[in-house]
């Protein structure tokens, strides 16, 4: 009896310690592949790496992780236009399958889901405000970017009345898709000004505009888009992604 008691006991030290040295280990690896990822992307601070499942060592021993999830604040994405940015305050992204060397300098998911946040403020710096001739006289511009609800973007334009040079602010409800990596954003339908009717190309001209959003880490790609309250909130998508390497 007492030899099997000290058998449990060995058998239970034995296991806290495999428990330690795997999450030790776990909590290493996270460091390094962060590290890597920042330089890789040219990130300004560390993303959030935590690679999910249990026991990390057997993963490693298969050369394969099942789940690794990433956080990236702040991440400047390009816009197609030469030396423009726009800013993604979060993105995150949770990586399936993904195989690496032992140094950690190269790493690759099978596949890979997440979402990017984008606020208003940020997506209107990149819209061309300047005022747009909307026929009979009347110019409009974008000035302002909002949740409109149900998934809408509600496009403020102000709107210069001819003759009397007086300013409108016009609040038009807006549905917001992806397309070819581009946010896009287009007006349910046109407003009425005193009577008027506006001609609908030229009041698009002003209303609808389009964002790209190019070279996301690992070359993730945009999926999905709806408006909520913060901003426009992106579903992104990709397979063969590189995290590091």
């Amino acid at each position: 009896m007492r030899a099997l008691r000290i058998l449990v006991t060995v058998v239970v030290i034995l296991g806290i310690l495999f428990v330690v040295v795997d999450r030790v280990a776990v909590h290493f690896a996270e460091g390094e592949a962060a590290g890597k990822l920042k330089t890789t992307e040219n990130l300004a601070s560390d993303p959030d790496v935590s690679i999910k499942g249990f026991p990390f060592l057997t993963q490693v021993a298969s050369g394969t992780l099942d789940d690794v999830q990433v956080g990236i604040k702040d991440y400047d994405a390009t816009t197609g236009t030469a030396g423009k940015t726009i800013r993604i305050e979060e993105l995150n992204a949770d990586m399936k399958d993904v195989t690496f060397t032992g140094d950690y300098s190269s790493a690759t998911a099978r596949t890979a889901t997440g979402s990017a946040l984008i606020s208003y403020s940020e997506l209107l710096k990149n819209v061309d405000t300047q005022p747009t001739d909307l026929g009979l006289g009347f110019t409009g511009r974008v000035v302002g970017l909002a949740d409109g609800g149900n998934g809408k973007i509600k496009v403020t334009l102000d709107i210069t009345v001819p003759g009397i040079n007086a300013h409108q602010k016009v609040p038009v409800l807006s549905t917001v898709t992806v397309k070819d990596n581009s946010v896009q954003v287009h007006a349910d339908d046109l407003p009425k000004l005193a009577g008027v009717t506006l001609v609908e190309n030229r009041f698009r001209q002003a209303s609808d505009f389009q964002q790209a959003i190019d070279q996301l880490p690992g070359g993730v790609r945009l999926d999905k888009v709806e408006a909520v309250q913060d901003g426009v909130k992106i579903a992104v998508q990709g397979s063969n992604v590189r995290l590091a390497g």
